[in-house]
């Protein structure tokens, strides 16, 4: 195996409502999967943040959901600051992989485009 790479991701639902988060974390995830083709099993951990208006579910639920039952997940609060993205998931993928950092393909979704427009339409790039 190669060295440990970090993925960003990020989307936005409309609502603090269990599904709406679920729906949305696990479109998040199979969109980082399927660019970055990521196997499962190469997952080294997941971190999950989510902003402070959003409390009604751990985004990890929507992973687990998706058979990511081996994987270390844990869940944040973001910072609460002033003019912040509202209603916002975002999480940190560490792969295993062969591929460089430079090859990383970070995902940006729904509202959460406009947080890193020079990534969005499958650049690739890191991410800060």
């Amino acid at each position: 195996m190669g060295k440990v790479r970090g993925i960003r991701g990020a989307t936005t639902v409309e609502a603090d409502v269990p599904a709406l988060i679920i729906e949305a974390t696990k479109e998040l995830l199979q969109t980082m999967e399927k660019k970055n083709q990521i196997v499962v099993d190469d997952i080294a951990a997941a971190i999950f943040t989510t902003t402070p208006d959003l409390r009604s579910v751990y985004p990890a639920v929507a992973a687990r959901e998706m058979g990511w039952t081996g994987v270390p997940l844990s869940c944040f609060a973001e910072l609460e600051v002033s003019g912040s993205l509202p209603k916002c998931i975002r999480v940190l993928l560490l792969v295993n992989t062969e591929l460089d950092q430079a090859q990383m393909q970070h995902v940006y979704l729904r509202g959460a485009r406009v947080l890193r427009p020079d990534l969005v339409g499958g650049s690739v790039g890191e991410d800060n």
